[in-house]
C-alpha cells in the first residue's frame, strides 16, 4: 500500500486550494452559518472548476476518478474550512445509483450530481427506527399497477433541495425482516409529500428534515435494484458513505489543528508564547498523532475499496475512530484557542458544533462496535 499522492492528485488538490483561496470564502461561510443559508456561491465556484464531476463515468459527462482521489479531495476541502454536509462531490449517491439503478435512473441522478445538486435525500431513518433498521415501518403497497408509499422518514439531509428521495420501504411480510425491504426513487415534488425542518445545534448551512409520505404514487419502474434486497443495498451504501464522512472528519480535524498550532506560536502569556508551555505542546503532539492515525485508517480502507476488497469491517472501524478522534482534536484546538475559540469569530467553534453529529449519523459509534465486533469475532473462528 503506497499512499504517496500521484502527480494528478497533487495537481487536483492544488487546483482546489486555488479555488478556495481566490474565493476567500471564510467570511462568507461565517455569514451563511449565522443566517442558516446554503453556501451556493462556494458551490458554484467548485462546480465551475469541475469538482462535482469527479467519480462520474465519462459516458455521463463526468471525470472518472478513483475513490482514493475523491476521499483526498473531500478531506482537503474540509481542511481548508469548507463546511460539512454541503460538499459537492456526491460519491455516495453516485455509487448507489451506478450499483443498483437502471439506465434511466442513472442518467437522471448523475445529471444533478454534475451540477453540484444533491440528487436525492436518503429516506432511511424513521422516528422509531434509527439503529434498529428492522423496525422501519414505511410501506410500499402495490395497487392497480401502481406502488403507494406511506410512512415517515426523519433526519433527511437537504430534503428541501434534493430533487429526489431514495426511500427504503417495507414491501412484504417475510420471516426474515431484512428481506422485507425495497428501495424506490421518486421526485420530492410528488403529491402526498410534506417536509418539516428540524432545529439543530450545528451544520446550519444544510437543512435537515422530517419527511411525511402519504399515499405517494410511484411506478413499479421506480424500484431501485432488486425487490426485497433494499436492506442489503443500503448496507453497501453505508460503506462509501462512511468513507466520505471520515474524509470530512479528518479534514475538519486538520483545519482545527492548523489554526490552533498557528495561534500557539503567536499568542503570548506570562512573557512567552503559549506554544512554549509543555501542556500545550502535549496537546499539539497528541492531536498530530490522531490526525496521522485517522488518515492511515481512512486511506487503507479507501485503497481496499478501490482494489475490490471488502471494507465491511474497515468502514465501521474507521467511522468509529475518526468520529471520536476528530472531535478530540477539535476540542483540544478550542482549548488552545481559549475564550476566542468559543466565539463565532473563530471557525473552530463551527467545526466543534458541526463535527459532533458525525459520531451519530450513518451509524452511531456504538453500532460501529456492534457491526465490527461481531464480524471480527466471526472472522477469528
Amino acid at each position: 500500500m503506497d499512499f504517496k499522492k500521484t502527480e494528478e492528485q497533487e495537481l487536483l488538490l492544488e487546483s482546489l486550494r486555488t479555488v478556495m483561496e481566490r474565493g476567500n470564502f471564510e467570511s462568507y461561510f461565517k455569514e451563511c452559518d449565522k443566517n442558516h443559508e446554503y453556501p451556493q456561491k462556494a458551490i458554484d465556484a467548485l462546480v465551475e472548476a469541475g469538482f462535482s464531476s469527479l467519480g462520474i463515468p465519462e459516458e455521463f459527462g463526468g471525470t472518472p476518478t478513483d475513490i482514493m482521489t475523491q476521499i483526498m479531495v473531500a478531506e482537503e476541502a474540509h481542511a481548508l474550512g469548507y463546511p460539512s454536509l454541503v460538499w459537492i462531490n456526491f460519491a455516495t449517491e453516485v455509487d448507489d445509483i451506478l450499483a443498483f439503478g437502471n439506465e434511466a435512473q442513472q442518467k437522471e441522478i448523475l445529471k444533478y450530481a454534475l451540477q453540484g445538486i444533491k440528487p436525492f435525500t436518503l429516506g432511511f431513518t424513521e422516528p422509531q427506527a434509527g439503529s434498529d433498521s428492522a423496525a422501519m415501518a414505511t410501506t410500499a403497497t402495490k395497487r392497480d399497477g401502481k406502488v403507494y408509499i406511506n410512512g415517515n422518514k426523519t433526519f433527511n439531509t437537504s430534503a428541501d433541495r434534493a430533487p429526489y428521495m431514495l426511500c427504503v420501504c417495507r414491501s412484504g411480510i417475510n420471516e426474515n425482516p431484512y428481506k422485507d425491504f425495497s428501495m424506490y426513487l421518486f421526485p420530492m415534488d410528488r403529491p402526498g409529500i410534506t417536509i418539516e425542518k428540524l432545529d439543530k445545534i450545528g451544520n446550519n448551512m444544510c437543512g435537515t428534515y422530517e419527511v411525511h409520505l402519504n399515499d405517494v404514487e410511484c411506478e413499479e419502474t421506480d424500484l431501485v435494484g432488486v425487490e426485497g434486497k433494499g436492506f442489503y443495498q443500503l448496507m453497501k451504501n453505508f460503506e462509501v458513505e462512511r468513507l466520505t464522512i471520515c474524509a470530512a472528519n479528518v479534514g475538519m480535524a486538520r483545519c482545527a489543528y492548523d489554526e490552533a498550532v498557528k495561534y500557539a506560536g503567536q499568542r503570548e502569556q506570562f512573557g512567552k508564547t503559549i506554544g512554549s508551555f509543555q501542556l500545550i505542546q502535549e496537546k499539539i503532539v497528541d492531536m498530530k498523532i490522531k490526525i496521522e492515525n485517522m488518515q492511515n485508517l481512512l486511506y487503507k480502507a479507501a485503497w481496499k475499496k478501490e482494489n475490490g476488497e471488502s471494507i465491511a469491517i474497515d468502514s465501521s472501524l474507521v467511522k468509529r475512530y475518526t468520529g471520536q478522534a476528530a472531535f478530540e482534536v477539535i476540542d483540544d484546538a478550542m482549548q488552545i484557542m481559549g475564550g476566542i475559540g468559543y466565539t463565532h469569530d473563530c471557525r473552530i467553534s463551527r467545526l466543534w458544533r458541526d463535527q459532533r453529529v458525525y459520531r451519530i449519523m450513518a451509524g452511531t459509534e456504538e453500532i460501529m462496535v456492534h457491526t465490527a465486533g461481531r464480524a471480527l469475532i466471526k472472522e477469528a473462528q
